[in-house]
């Protein structure tokens, strides 16, 4: 059969997707939900069950709807959560909603629209005409679509200084995807552990480690050695920075937040109140600005903009306060094995001098892969056969304001969507759910009025009708 939207992927982008696509679209249609993920649409953030892993925004922003702010709270009221809306409720809460969400939708049986989970990962995809894409499957099936929508995530960062000469000993020492649990069962209480990188990956291994009776050093290594600050314990009122019209210099926007902030706001309350608009403010943005910020204020920014929950904070500040966690701030030089271990050098940064660290576990908490190239048959594929381009500067793929994919002479492809961390050259903040089911009902209201626009023509197909008045007879 040929669907009318095919959905690439199974995490929150997908769900997302999948929901405002079972809202908008008309009876009869069918939809193809493409991936190995057996938990569809709470992907690896939201799988886990350790109680201290908490969203990072408020329950109040995190309803799966763009129209009914209040269905997270309801949920969460409904089970019997105590969490208000300022609050932050726990990452496999989120996860048990979105399943009872889709659930929801999938059951009401006025939708009558066709719903299809294929298990299994998209290697291939082509242009087939006629308004066709077709992908080649991991199961060795093909699936053809009227529409496609790229819902991929991003990969693991690879590991600096590892190189592909290292021997088994010190690989099965070297954690590349923390999110696989697995490691954390080999763990012994008073191994040493060594972190790269110290966002809120880190900050999520530190307290899975501490779960799991870990009570050893941890060394954390990152080139400034910044960590997340976080979330007031209050609430705080956004606060509009005012930003000077049409500037788009960095060092100009950072002197407008250093003054609101010196005036006396919050400085919680300015980041809050630049974010609407923080996209349109990325997009004012050429090339070498962009280039600029990511080389000098991307640390700064993620620290101050991505934060973790009040209660989260309070026990990460203790295991430093304690010694139990230290940070580094330096540069990775190797990564190596010797008789009595594994150990890692850095040089401290602004110094020349190298640091050894031996350690038990290397654990890469260095963040996601920006491009997500290499890590996806799909996009690699799609890159080779000129239908996708790589954004310059490894932020996604590269988008229209519409999300339609462009290929790589900038030509929209009507027929091809990408959703979520993809899009983040066109959209930067495009990695959080608010953002996320904005974008997401976007596209599915431009399916919908391509579906509708379909059956308005075939309705007008007087063959068509010949064949549906006919059957009616019969």
């Amino acid at each position: 059969m040929i669907y009318d939207v095919a959905v690439v992927g199974s995490g929150f982008s997908a769900i997302s997707l999948v929901t405002n696509l079972l809202q908008l679209l008309p009876a009869g249609t069918s939809i193809a939900i493409v991936g190995d993920d057996a938990s569809f649409g709470r992907g690896t953030a939201y799988r886990t069950e350790l109680h201290l892993h908490r969203l990072n925004v408020p329950a109040a922003r995190m309803s799966a709807f763009v129209d009914r702010s209040d269905d997270f709270l309801n949920w969460l009221s409904s089970r019997g959560r105590d969490v208000d809306g300022s609050g932050f409720a726990s990452r496999n809460d989120y996860g048990l909603y979105l399943r009872d969400t889709l659930a929801a939708l999938l059951r009401d049986q006025r939708q009558r629209i066709r719903v299809d989970f294929i298990k299994a990962k998209a290697m291939s995809c082509s242009a087939i005409g006629e308004g066709r894409v077709a992908f080649r499957l991991s199961d060795g099936t093909s699936l053809i679509a009227k529409r496609g929508v790229l819902c991929l995530g991003v990969g693991t960062a690879s590991l600096p200084r590892l190189t592909r000469e290292a021997d088994m000993a010190l690989l099965r020492r070297v954690v590349r995807n923390p999110w696989r649990l697995n490691w954390l069962s080999r763990v012994q209480p008073d191994d040493t552990i060594c972190i790269l990188g110290s966002g809120l990956t880190m900050i999520d291994q530190v307290l899975s480690l501490r779960n799991m009776g870990h009570r050893g050093k941890i060394h954390v290594i990152s080139r400034r050695g910044l960590v997340p600050h976080g979330h007031s314990t209050s609430p705080v009122t956004p606060v509009d920075p005012k930003l000077n019209p049409g500037c788009s210099e960095i060092s100009q926007i950072m002197a407008d937040l250093r003054r609101v902030v010196r005036a006396g706001a919050e400085w919680r309350a300015v980041m809050d109140g630049l974010r609407p608009q923080t996209q349109k403010l990325w997009q004012s943005l050429d090339e070498p600005k962009r280039a600029r910020f990511l080389r000098h204020a991307l640390a700064w920014w993620n620290i101050h903009r991505h934060r973790v929950a009040p209660q989260v904070h309070e026990v990460f500040a203790g295991l430093l306060k304690q010694d139990v966690v230290e940070v580094h701030a330096g540069f990775v030089q190797s990564i190596a094995r010797a008789e009595e271990g594994p150990f890692l050098t850095y040089r401290k940064r602004g110094e020349t001098g190298q640091v050894c660290l031996p350690f038990d576990w290397l654990v890469n908490c260095t963040g996601m892969e920006r491009a997500g190239i290499s890590h996806s048959p799909l996009l690699q594929q799609m890159v080779t056969d000129n239908m996708i381009d790589t954004d310059p500067l490894g932020l996604g793929i590269r988008v229209d304001a519409q999300n339609h994919v462009l290929k790589p002479d900038g030509h929209p492809q009507s027929d091809l969507f990408a959703v979520g961390a993809l899009t983040a050259g066109q959209f930067w903040e495009i990695t959080a759910v608010p953002d996320i089911r904005v974008q997401t009902r976007k596209v599915a209201e431009s399916i919908e009025q391509r579906v509708q626009v379909e059956a308005s023509q075939s309705d007008q197909d007087p063959a068509k009708t010949a064949i549906r008045s006919a059957e009616s007879k019969a």
